[in-house]
């Protein structure tokens, strides 16, 4: 060894917790749609969540943006409290509804990511124009920044609302069904978009679509009412059967859909 060096050393980072839930309970009116769901997220997963409608899949969503308030158990996003956690989350919903006609373009909804990071009435800035720059850039999507909304197909739109929450600088992406309502080409593009984004931010998708989640996803969870999360990306007949109540047959349907793996289920709300 050169006199002066040192030896070298494994410097691997261990991947910070980003989101930590433990045995949650949340509803409505009292009445719990969630029941003791513990989940850890570290920075940079990509986890895609499969339940039936009605699972309480969009709200654990809600509980992650302080719209639902936990009835019991403990949540912390940054190692904060919700309430001062949630500034790091972006959200895309499943829909948005607007009038087709109303005379608003694609720059200006991307820039309303931004009124969280301004104080009331502040004008905009060249630095929040910027970051709604990349944002659209990020998605393909600043060539049409002067397009009207209403003119743009059903993929293009799904573009523009993640690029909206993109322009608000997250480290954390929950995505609430982003490939409903868009035709296979579309959903190609939304894919190779998430695994880009994914590189830098950290992701949550739902979805009913069991195709869809396994396409992109790095791990999956089952949740109806409780969550059987295990850190891996393969699901069982059993496991499907226990979460949708019913027999579930898991059919291939080629490139990009994939049959999940046999696995050992694992329960983690025990």
């Amino acid at each position: 060894m050169t006199k002066g060096t040192r030896p070298a050393t494994n410097m691997t980072k261990i991947p910070q917790e980003v989101i930590s839930i433990q045995h949650l309970w949340a509803g409505y009116d009292r009445e719990p749609i969630l029941e003791d769901i513990n989940l850890s997220v570290k920075e940079l997963d990509f986890i895609g969540l499969i339940g039936p409608n009605g699972s309480g899949k969009t709200t654990l969503f809600k509980v992650l943006l302080g719209l639902v308030q936990p009835l019991r158990g403990e949540v912390r996003i940054m190692g904060k409290s919700i309430k001062k956690g949630r500034k790091y989350i972006g959200y895309v919903p499943q829909k948005v509804e607007f009038d087709r006609d109303f005379p608003i373009n694609v720059w200006d909804v991307v820039k309303l990511g931004r009124l969280g990071k301004r104080r009331l009435l502040q004008r905009y800035t060249t630095k929040d124009d910027s970051y709604v720059a990349e944002a659209l850039r990020s998605v393909e999507m600043l060539q049409l920044r002067d397009s009207p909304m209403g003119d743009l197909s059903g993929g293009q739109q799904k573009r523009v609302y993640i690029a909206r929450a993109l322009a608000m600088q997250p480290q954390i992406l929950l995505l609430d069904e982003p490939l409903a309502s868009i035709d296979p080409q579309g959903e190609t593009h939304i894919y190779e978009l998430l695994k880009q984004l994914n590189e830098k931010i950290t992701i949550l998708m739902i979805s009913h679509d069991i195709g869809a989640i396994a396409d992109c996803v790095k791990t999956v969870g089952c949740l109806n009412r409780r969550l059987f999360y295990h850190g891996e990306k393969q699901v069982t007949p059993e496991m499907l059967e226990v979460v949708y109540q019913c027999p579930v047959d898991l059919i291939a349907h080629g490139v990009p859909h994939r049959v999940f793996p046999q696995h050992i289920i694992e329960e983690i709300n025990r």
